[in-house]
């Protein structure tokens, strides 16, 4: 008896493994993604992963640096990038790649970036940070080298037009940058960090843009990347993408549930879907 029921289990098992077997083959193939450690990045990649899922990809999320992910779509080792703030934060980025790059769709559009500052301190442009370097510790905190920030950032220190002496620029992480931020909030500290939208930042605390009257920070589109030719080897995928959209709103919305409640991207990329079920099926269907 136990023979017979050890063959039983055995045919079923064969039979489950012959089932998967068919699933996987029934594959679109397999999509990659660069992600950035930025919290911009991840909720829009996620969202995006869920989609082509559903829609019968498998999907790899690759957590690379920046460079690194425009140099690897264009070598066709990431599929798409979701992150691409331009014309002018990431020029020089894409200078070097638009021949073997191409925008796939436009998330959201006049994004600002620049330096930021709480709302209790009184300085409103980056002119009035002259001589005040004591007051802000000397350092303006930012993310790690290579973001478009980063470098544009740099060439406001550099600005004959503006008397930046006693001034550092910090590159750091956005998690050290946030950190920044609460530590000196509590007691209202004055403090200088590179800022972006969306952000939960934004959402979380009364902050402002120092007015950049140079006009070195400008207001950006984000836009999906991939490198030229992807529709030919993923059409679905492709079509899917460009018809991509989301309010900056949303995105926030997501990263401070994240920060505060501890709610994962996979988890409010999940409801941000059913919540949107008619346009994502559109999107999938068309």
């Amino acid at each position: 008896m136990r023979n017979i029921l050890a063959t039983i289990l055995l045919f079923i098992a064969l039979i489950l493994v012959a089932c998967g077997g068919d699933s996987n083959s029934e594959s679109k193939g397999e999509i990659v993604f660069g992600q950035t450690s930025w919290t911009s990045t991840k909720a829009p990649t996620q969202i995006a992963k869920q989609i082509l899922e559903e829609a019968g990809y498998e999907v790899e999320v690759m957590l690379l640096d920046q460079p690194v992910i425009w140099e690897s779509m264009k070598h066709e080792e990431v599929d798409f990038f979701m992150d691409a703030w331009l014309p002018y934060t990431e020029a020089t980025l894409w200078e070097d790649y638009k021949n073997d790059l191409q925008k796939v769709a436009t998330s959201y559009e006049e994004v600002p970036l620049g330096w930021v500052v709480p709302e209790y301190v009184e300085e409103e442009t980056i002119d009035d940070l002259a001589g005040q370097a004591e007051k802000f510790d000397g350092e303006i905190v930012t993310i790690g080298e290579g973001a478009g920030i980063v470098d544009i950032s740099k060439e406001v220190m550099n600005d004959p037009n503006y008397d930046l002496e006693g001034y550092e620029l910090v590159p750091s992480s956005e998690a050290a940058m946030m950190s920044v931020i609460d530590d000196k909030i509590k007691n209202e500290e004055p403090f200088i960090i590179t800022g972006w939208r969306p952000h939960s930042m934004f959402s979380k605390y009364d902050l402002k843009f120092l007015e950049d009257t140079q006009e070195h920070f400008k207001y950006d589109n984000v836009y999906v990347l991939s490198y030229n030719g992807i529709e030919d080897q993923y059409l679905e995928a492709y079509d899917i993408l460009s018809q991509w959209n989301i309010e900056v709103t949303e995105l926030e919305d997501m990263m401070r549930a994240y920060e505060e409640e501890d709610i994962s991207f996979e988890e409010s990329a999940s409801e941000w879907i059913e919540e949107n079920r008619d346009t994502v099926d559109q999107w999938i269907n068309d």
